[in-house]
């Protein structure tokens, strides 16, 4: 996997100082891995993040390896936030998962279908830009904080732009399996934030949970908003919409929800925030 590293979310400096980033900011920049070890890295990180700091359950083999890993990591892009610190030791601090439709389409199609029906998504596609997919988001808790969700955003702004997306889409997580504990928070996606028909994904009948539990009008609708979690939040600033459904993922200790955006949701006022003319993939 490269050369010895000294903790599991370092990167050799020798492979980042030659490989392209879509941007830096100080001591941060965002990129796309390129080296069998940077995947490494960020498969550390999300260990840390979903099974350590989550409570999901990892598979022997995971934990023997302390990295989250699947078959999808071989075919995914994946973005990095890296901190090349002042100590001469980078190491990845943030990380996204991204699946371009062509791509799947090639292979073994979607994550996200192993828990919702894409049917709708990938039929209007064929009339728009194709379907990019968002997984495995995760940040190190001493980096959670404005500058490393921008970055991560820059660089799926750029992403977009250099691969015609039309929607970007993928599944994100209320903390606990028990859907009763997220009743006020499903209601209001499903009564505020619903997709329309022809976007709107819908859990498997096998585990669909249903999201409309409480009546509009019985909704405290800023406290069900304020309790979503952060990335949640984001993604409904920028024009997201929710699936049909919830779905419980028991390995990793979450209720599931399905996230639509359409990227022409993403104004020219984030456009021109996130992207920079000197950016490149």
């Amino acid at each position: 996997m490269g050369l010895a590293v000294s903790r599991p979310t370092a990167v050799a400096p020798q492979l980042l100082a030659n490989a392209p980033f879509i941007h830096r900011v100080g001591q941060l920049d965002v990129r796309l891995a390129v080296s069998d070890q940077e995947i490494a890295a960020a498969q550390a990180l999300r260990y840390q993040i979903f099974y350590d700091e989550m409570g999901a359950t990892p598979t022997p083999a995971m934990a023997r390896a302390r990295r989250d890993i699947d078959d999808y990591d071989a075919i995914c892009d994946h973005l990095l936030v890296v901190d090349h610190g002042l100590d001469g030791r980078p190491h990845v601090v943030g990380t996204y998962r991204l699946l371009r439709q062509d791509v799947a389409l090639a292979h073994r199609g979607f994550y996200s279908a192993g828990e919702y029906d894409l049917g709708p998504l990938i039929a209007q596609s064929a009339f728009g830009g194709q379907l990019l997919e968002l997984g495995r988001s995760c940040v190190a808790p001493a980096w959670r904080n404005n500058a490393t969700i921008t970055l991560l955003w820059r660089g799926i702004a750029s992403y977009l732009q250099a691969h015609n997306i039309g929607h970007m889409f993928g599944c994100a997580s209320l903390h606990g399996a028990d859907p009763g504990l997220h009743l006020a928070e499903l209601s209001y996606l499903y009564h505020h934030h619903l997709a329309p028909p022809e976007l709107r994904a819908r859990a498997h009948d096998s585990n669909h949970v249903p999201m409309n539990g409480l009546p509009a009008a019985a909704i405290d609708s800023r406290a069900a908003a304020r309790a979503l979690p952060p990335l949640i939040k984001g993604y409904l600033r920028v024009g997201a919409m929710v699936g049909d459904g919830g779905f419980v993922d028991h390995q990793f200790n979450t209720v599931d929800v399905f996230v639509i955006m359409p990227v022409d949701r993403i104004t020219s006022r984030y456009a021109s925030r996130f992207v920079g003319a000197n950016d490149a993939l």
